[in-house]
């Protein structure tokens, strides 16, 4: 794979050149304070400062750990960008002011997230700024809710007859004492009549026989 020249002398520095890790030229990098709240098509300013007029480097490291040579600020304020296609000054602008070096990501993209670094190269050795996380926000997609089985017709009716409405409950209450004091008082007078009448039928029929036997 191609690498651009600027990176390829960027990492031939970083392997020859003594000292590049764990030193400390006091670079200090600034981001905006809704970095971790990234949108698609913001635009992204960041800023490396440092006591030294050496020029600068901006590199990004994608999620897999590939550096990307971005661009190299001179001290003369001019700006080499790399030769990716996909890295120009239509999507980035860098500038120099006094020891502070820009970088502007002028429309936020995925391909743009990664970790940002400034490099130096001073007296043969290469300074790393603290790395600058520009990711953009992870969107958790909501599981799909299934649906439980469907209770059987019979089993809901079953459930309704033995939990019936309070209301309802209360309703067929009075109305079995309605029909309590309704139905025994004409139940009673109806055995009282049926009584009578069998009374009645008794005493006729011996009365037609005390006349029967007088007229013999």
């Amino acid at each position: 794979m191609d690498r651009p020249p600027a990176l390829l002398l960027l990492l031939a520095l970083g392997l020859c050149c003594p000292g590049i890790h764990g030193q400390s030229l006091g670079i200090k990098v600034r981001s905006p304070s809704d970095i971790t709240q990234l949108r698609v098509g913001q635009r992204l300013e960041l800023e490396c400062q440092t006591d030294k007029d050496n020029g600068a480097f901006w590199i990004r490291q994608d999620k897999s750990g590939t550096l990307h040579f971005i661009v190299f600020i001179s001290s003369m304020s001019q700006a080499t960008f790399s030769s990716d296609q996909r890295i120009s000054p239509e999507r980035f602008e860098a500038s120099k002011d006094n020891t502070i070096y820009r970088l502007v990501v002028k429309s936020f993209t995925p391909q743009d997230e990664g970790t940002y670094f400034c490099t130096m190269a001073v007296m043969r050795k290469m300074f790393f700024s603290p790395g600058q996380s520009a990711f953009l926000p992870v969107t958790t997609t909501v599981a799909p809710t299934t649906c439980g089985p469907t209770p059987k017709r019979g089993v809901t009716e079953g459930r309704n007859l033995k939990t019936p409405d309070p209301e309802r409950r209360m309703q067929e209450e009075w109305n079995f004492f309605c029909h309590i004091f309704i139905w025994v008082p004409l139940a009673g007078a109806c055995l009282l009549l049926l009584i009578a009448l069998v009374i009645t039928i008794v005493l006729c029929r011996r009365t037609r026989r005390r006349r029967c036997r007088c007229k013999r």
